[in-house]
C-alpha cells in the first residue's frame, strides 16, 4: 500500500514524512485502533542513509523522537524484526 491509496483510505493516519514511506509495512487493526505500521530497521536506515547518522545515532533518534512519539489517535506503530 502506497501513501495516495493510504491517504484515500485513512486519511487521520499520515503520521509521519513520506521520507518514511519505504518503511511503511501496511495498516494495524484493534478494536477501537488502526494505525500504519513501519519497520523499524527502515525507519533507521532513512535516518542513516538521508541524514547521514551512524548507526548508534539513528537508533538512539528514532528511539526518542519517532518511537517515543505520541500523536494522538494516529499514533504509529513499528514492527521489530531484528
Amino acid at each position: 500500500m502506497n501513501r495516495e491509496e493510504l491517504a484515500d483510505r485513512y486519511p487521520e493516519l499520515l503520521a509521519l514524512p513520506s521520507r518514511y514511506d519505504v518503511a511503511m509495512v501496511g495498516v494495524v487493526n484493534r478494536i477501537g485502533t488502526t494505525a500504519i505500521c513501519y519497520d523499524e530497521s527502515k525507519v533507521i536506515e532513512v535516518l542513516m542513509n538521508e541524514d547521514g547518522m551512524e548507526y548508534e545515532e539513528a537508533r538512539e533518534f528514532y528511539e526518542f523522537n519517532i518511537l517515543g512519539a505520541w500523536v494522538g489517535e494516529s499514533t504509529p506503530f513499528f514492527l521489530e524484526t531484528e
